[in-house]
């Protein structure tokens, strides 16, 4: 059989899944989150918690400074940080669990207020790579059970916004805390359909 196009190449995701990566659930969390806590692992649990609080973009995450998030040694309720990709400020929540574990790292480590909150192992001076992040990310996938192949690093940060959604259907709120510069990004990020339109449509009796 002759091939119709013999010298076409060869797809690049060919018998790859390609796509928007999926978001973790509430118990997937959780049992993420129990591991590092049973291992004992500092450094993972603080990178774990504060990813999924930030909804940062993995190369925000890995720049994080200790200052960004902390002031006098106690990490903050709230911080700011600029994004690389649009050059715009987002705000995020700290949770407790996060402040406790981002802290007891901060401590355990040594760190101070110019350093990244996620040092380099192999260079004295710089972050975590983002590829090194999305190997950690895959490992805490692989160990609940998970296919790796259908979650990477904007798992964790479409997560907790996933959540707020599904709890809020406030998209504006959304959009505010990805960062978004516009609701068409934030439509398409969620994965909104006429069905969650419609969900929200029969909740409102007239």
């Amino acid at each position: 059989m002759v091939a119709l196009y013999p010298n076409s190449k060869v797809p690049w995701n060919k018998g790859k899944r390609v796509g928007q990566k999926l978001p973790l659930k509430l118990e997937q969390i959780w049992a993420v989150r129990i591991r590092l806590e049973i291992a004992e692992n500092v450094r993972e649990l603080a990178m774990f918690n504060m990813a999924i609080d930030s909804k940062l973009r993995s190369c925000d995450m890995v720049k994080l400074l200790v200052r960004d998030i902390s002031r006098n040694g106690e990490v903050l309720d709230r911080a700011q940080v600029i994004q690389q990709k649009t050059n715009q400020p987002v705000r995020f929540e700290i949770t407790k669990k996060t402040r406790e574990s981002v802290e007891a790292w901060i401590k355990y480590r040594g760190l101070s207020g110019m350093d990244y909150l996620w040092p380099s192992r192999l260079r004295r001076s710089e972050h975590i790579t983002t590829h090194q992040y999305a190997r950690i990310v895959k490992k805490w996938i692989g160990s609940i059970g998970l296919d790796p192949s259908v979650y990477a690093t904007h798992s964790m940060r479409r997560s907790k916004a996933t959540l707020i959604y599904k709890q809020t259907k406030n998209l504006r709120a959304v959009q505010l805390l990805l960062g978004h510069t516009n609701m068409s990004s934030t439509v398409r990020y969620l994965g909104v359909e006429v069905e969650d339109a419609l969900e929200i449509a029969e909740s409102i009796e007239i």
